[in-house]
């Protein structure tokens, strides 16, 4: 099977920090993977490498169908096939609801209002904000904004869902209406990249995780594997400091 995203050595710099060092990694479509390790070991920093919203010094990033990431296609029209979900929301605070979730497949993929937003209204009722559409972010929730960021992505109909820490900003209260939106994408096949600090919700959603430290990938495996039997000593170590 071919994968739908394949990273290739992947290095990026950001002066004389060397951020990412040698990634490599392979996401089959329908597969939701999760990235795991302490802060600042470059999860969030591979997210964004794969949007072209950092550039990479050395490597390739190949979309299924599309070709090599910034080469084969542009980064704004690879965009159209990958979706991201921020950890803060990242909502245009003058534009309502349904404007927010429009002005990509509107502006970007040039399709019309019309069917736009009858898909729009659809994953709005599914989430359960259909009656706050027209309301503005101001007058919404946390839980509700990330919510709302979730539909946003979905309506470019991606091929690839990337998911930033979601749930960071979020009281706890608010953190399972977002997780629970996440995990039935997951069973209906849709393709994740997801950073996460939530250990239950890695192991409940994770097809595999992958556990990186100090900007490289030092272990894939399974979640029920990896929750209980961490093949190195640095996953050991991280697991014994997080609640789950």
């Amino acid at each position: 099977m071919t994968a739908l995203l394949t990273l290739h050595d992947i290095h990026k710099r950001y002066g004389t920090t060397h951020a990412l060092r040698g990634i490599n990694l392979a996401v089959e479509s329908g597969e939701v993977v999760v990235l795991l390790g302490p802060s600042g070991c470059g999860k969030s920093t591979l997210l964004r490498c794969i949007n072209g919203l950092e550039p990479i010094q050395k490597g390739s990033i190949t979309l299924q169908g599309y070709g090599v990431l910034g080469q084969d296609i542009s980064w704004h029209d690879a965009r159209q096939h990958i979706g991201m979900v921020f950890q803060s929301y990242e909502l245009f605070n003058h534009l309502s609801v349904i404007d927010n979730i429009l002005i990509g497949p509107l502006k970007a993929q040039k399709r019309r209002r019309p069917k736009v937003e009858t898909q729009a209204d659809r994953l709005l009722a599914r989430v359960g904000l259909l009656e706050r559409k027209h309301a503005y972010p101001r007058e919404l929730s946390g839980g509700q904004k990330q919510r709302i960021a979730i539909v946003r992505a979905l309506c470019l109909n991606p091929n690839l869902l990337l998911l930033d820490e979601i749930t960071a900003a979020l009281d706890p209260e608010m953190v399972r209406e977002v997780l629970d939106v996440v995990l039935e994408l997951a069973a209906e096949g849709m393709t994740m990249l997801i950073v996460t600090h939530e250990m239950g919700f890695a192991r409940k959603v994770a097809d595999r995780i992958v556990f990186m430290d100090k900007g490289e990938i030092i272990e894939e495996n399974d979640p029920g594997t990896f929750f209980t039997a961490p093949q190195t000593a640095r996953a050991q170590a991280f697991l014994n400091l997080m609640e789950y």
